[in-house]
Formats: C-alpha cells, structure tokens, sequence
C-alpha cells in the first residue's frame, strides 16, 4: 500500500497561523506514535476511536491503533460495542494526541483478513511490545487491552479521508485535508 497525498489542503486557523505542512504529520507518523514523550506522544494513552451507536449516540473508546503505510490499524473482538457499530455502519474517526499536534481522522473502517496483511500488521504490533500471531483471519494473543474481548480479534483499517491537524506547539496552526 502506498501512502496518499492530499487532493486538497486548507488553513483553518482564525489566528494567522501557517498552514501546518503534511510531510511534518507524515513524519510524525510514520516515526509512531507511543506513550512516551521521547517517541513524540504524550506519556499517556494518544488515540481514541469515534463510533456512532445504534440509536446515533457516540461511542468513543481509547486503543492502540498503529499507522502502517499510509493507514491506521486497531483490532476489536466481534461481540465489543465499537465492533458492532462497525459492522453497522463502518464510519468513524480515529484521533491521536501528539506534543506537536492533535491529529483527527476520518474514514471507513474496513475488516482485514488477507493473512499476508495480517501478518505486517501483527508484525508492526510485535515491534511495540504486543506479540498476536494470525489465524483464520483474525488476531490471537495470551492478552490484549480489557475492553478489547476475548480472542479472536479482527483488524481494521482506515484509510484517511480527511485530517485535521490542531497545533499544539510553535506556530501551532489548524490545517484540513482531503484524500
């Protein structure tokens, strides 16, 4: 898979801001995101996942979702609330948190059960510390986060449709793109 450009770009600071430049947001990506300062994320959780319920409510959960090649990639056990929105209508954002920016992305969540894919990102999970292993198209682990259910768990991957990207350092700045 080969990372998008933006189609569009758009200054969306009422301030005067620059526009925040997409290769500082792709680099920073592409370098992960952790949960220590060192590697560019706040030293806590940095991503949360945006569902709509069933009955419109929004559903917001944190995990551990990984850029790899131009997308991100979380994992839900099938009988999770996220999982089911999903199912229901795969909509949804992914933010994360960094020193530089605060990052809000929007896509469709799409299942993935190609075991070569699964494998690349079971690998990138195993160079953070977390070990699954495939196995009939899903995730199998002797653990994972509490609210993620039992195994197995299925990946998603959310290509960007448009990302905001809030400043949160010199020169801060607001920037939208479109894919």
């Amino acid at each position: 898979m080969v990372q998008q450009e933006p189609v569009t770009v758009k200054n969306i600071d009422g301030y005067g801001a620059p526009t925040i430049p997409w290769d500082r947001v792709r680099q920073r990506l592409n370098e992960g995101i952790n949960q220590s300062p060192e590697s560019g994320g706040p030293d806590r959780h940095t991503h949360w996942l945006a569902t709509v319920n069933p009955d419109g409510r929004p559903h917001v959960m944190p995990l551990g979702a990984l850029w790899v090649d131009g997308a991100f990639y979380f994992t839900a056990g099938p009988g999770t609330r996220k999982a089911k929105n999903l199912a229901r209508d795969p909509r949804c954002t992914i933010t994360v948190a960094t020193h530089d920016f605060d990052l809000v992305i929007e896509g469709e969540a799409v299942k993935v059960t190609d075991d070569a894919r699964l494998q690349r990102i079971a690998d990138a999970y195993a160079a953070g510390g977390w070990h699954p292993t495939v196995r009939d198209g899903a995730f199998y682990a002797e653990y994972s986060a509490p609210s993620a259910g039992p195994p197995p768990w299925d990946v998603y991957e959310v290509m960007p449709v448009t990302i905001f990207a809030l400043g949160t350092a010199e020169p801060f700045g607001a920037t939208r793109w479109n894919f």
